[in-house]
């Protein structure tokens, strides 16, 4: 057991020692950091590059050509039979194409403002993965505190039990109390010890979410316990609901999609829509042929084309993304009731999680005043029994971890309500 205490050392000597990480230290490596968010921004600057390309779509063409061939004609004759004379050419050509589409049934601005919301689309799911993230970091965090309080509640536990499985033992060679109530005492500590080795196996687990999340924790942090949210939260129910209406990601992206489905629809009826191109081309030949040297021309094109395909593959095409569309707008209508759900549920989670908090916390104040009671009493000998020494015992412990547990449900239950409002972000957490 004294190895025990010794790991437990220097585990607790990993969070109290002199620097010291908060929540928002934590909150910020991990919007540095976290390898799901560095790939959503990089989504993010591939999605700028796209609107890139749907703009270089108004501007003209520029086309470079050259080419060159080599002629060996090793027979040649006339019609008649006879041989004819053999003039091997060997042209080079040479051109500059400038063109410009002047008409295409609104196609190229349906495109650029399908890529102009992809950009929307991308900044939003950023949001949105900021969000996810950061609930996970924030649980992380909380999580390894509360192993660190839970091993110390049951090594204070094991110290007591141990001390009272002393006195017991002497007692009974006082003949004081029976075998009974000496292997009472043992039960209670050994389950204590037992408790205690999963405490150290639950900070073995915590600390590694935390790491997977977070970072790599230094042996010199203190991470601060808080018990409430460092940014202010919505005021009332009325009032999350109003947020997350506006800042919400899932909604702003099912928003966004259901715009992206109604500009497919267009796009797909600009195929059946005539084309209007202009073009002008320059080109240069050298060694044109046996009568010809050199020859220089340009070419001045109007081009209209109107796209006709049998099969009704464009109309089919058509109604593709009508039903596409349809299905966009229900999922929209579905993301607003699933919002409204959840905003409720997170402000429902946070009122009876602060209850509850008040609950235990009185809870752990009787089972303190009934512990000493019963412990005072026992010792003096005025009728109490190791069982209800123990008991009093066991229910004060399980107190202490109740109230952990219920403080950092607490705390989550405020950065869920903010998540489901849509203020669970970098810019909101002041962490840019």
């Amino acid at each position: 057991m004294k190895n025990s205490f010794l790991i437990a050392s220097l585990l607790l000597f990993s969070v109290t020692s002199v620097a010291a990480a908060t929540l928002s230290d934590a909150l910020k490596i991990t919007f540095q950091n976290n390898l799901e968010l560095q790939a959503e921004r990089k989504n993010l600057e591939v999605q700028k590059e796209v609107l890139n390309i749907s703009k270089s779509d108004f501007f003209p063409t520029l086309t470079l050509s050259g080419t060159k061939s080599f002629e060996d004609t090793s027979k040649l004759t006339n019609q008649d039979g006879t041989d004819a004379s053999i003039t091997n050419t060997n042209p080079m050509t040479s051109s500059i194409k400038l063109e410009q589409t002047l008409l295409d049934g609104s196609e190229r601005g349906t495109k650029y403002e399908k890529s102009k919301l992809g950009l929307n689309l991308s900044e939003a799911q950023l949001i949105k993965k900021e969000q996810d993230v950061f609930m996970k970091a924030i649980e992380a965090y909380t999580g390894l505190i509360l192993a660190y309080e839970k091993l110390n509640i049951n090594e204070e536990n094991v110290n007591l039990l141990q001390r009272q499985f002393e006195i017991d033992n002497a007692r009974l060679s006082r003949a004081q109390i029976t075998a009974t109530d000496l292997a009472q005492s043992q039960s209670s500590l050994s389950g204590a010890q037992a408790g205690y080795i999963r405490a150290q196996n639950s900070i073995i687990t915590s600390k590694l979410a935390y790491e997977n999340i977070i970072g790599p924790i230094n042996s010199n942090e203190k991470l601060i316990k808080i018990y409430n949210s460092e940014v202010p939260l919505p005021l009332s129910l009325v009032d999350a609901k109003k947020i997350s209406e506006q800042k919400s990601p899932s909604l702003i992206i099912a928003e966004i999609e259901y715009g992206q489905s109604e500009l497919d629809v267009k796009i797909a009826r600009s195929d059946l829509s005539p084309t209007a191109k202009l073009s002008l081309e320059r080109s240069y030949t050298d060694d044109l042929s046996a009568t010809y040297d050199e020859r220089e021309k340009d070419v001045l094109q109007a081009t209209v084309s109107w796209p006709f395909q049998f099969g009704g593959k464009n109309k089919s095409n058509i109604n593709k993304n009508l039903q596409v569309k349809g299905m966009k707008k229900l999922l929209l209508e579905n993301a607003f009731r699933n919002n409204t759900q959840e905003v409720t549920a997170a402000w429902s989670t946070l009122e009876s999680s602060k209850s509850l908090l008040r609950a235990v916390q009185l809870q752990v104040k009787a089972a303190e005043i009934a512990n000493e009671g019963i412990t005072f009493e026992y010792e003096s000998g005025l009728n109490r029994s190791t069982f209800d020494v123990l008991q009093s015992r066991s229910n004060l412990i399980n107190a202490k971890i109740n109230l952990a547990e219920a403080e950092r449900n607490y705390l989550l239950a405020q950065y869920s309500l903010l998540k489901s409002a849509g203020l669970l972000n970098s810019e909101y957490l002041k962490l840019r």
